[in-house]
């Protein structure tokens, strides 16, 4: 059983940055893909970012004309480790953060095609 550990929320004041790291029991590269969720209190959960293997091909939810906006998501293979990093942080993007992974199949924003999911780690945004 894969077993997927968030950490790095908290509470940060709009305009701040912070990466959040998703430590991933077993091999990455057994993952075809991994993703980032979110949700937002009394919301439905959201496709935040993905990255596929081998191909590091990424998506963001705020790319717009191939250009990222301000989630950067990035794999550490030695450390086994999924990070996305949030720039310029908004109060809306307060949200119980999620890492996912898919063992197969194509990149996909699509919550429901990843196998594995984290507890999730929270992130306060202030303004």
């Amino acid at each position: 059983q894969v077993q997927l550990i968030e950490s790095g929320g908290g509470l940060v004041q709009a305009g701040g940055s912070l990466k959040l790291s998703c430590r991933v029991s077993e091999d990455l590269t057994s993952a075809r893909a991994m993703g980032w969720f979110r949700q937002p209190p009394g919301k439905e959960r959201e496709f935040v970012a993905t990255i596929s293997w081998p191909s590091q091909l990424t998506a963001y939810r705020d790319s717009v004309n191939g250009r990222k906006g301000r989630f950067t998501i990035s794999n550490d293979h030695a450390k086994n480790t999924v990070s996305l990093q949030i720039d310029n942080l908004k109060p809306e993007d307060t949200a119980v953060y999620y890492c996912a992974a898919r063992a197969s199949g194509a990149q996909t924003r699509t919550a429901e095609a990843y196998t594995y999911w984290g507890q999730g780690t929270r992130v306060t945004v202030s303004s």
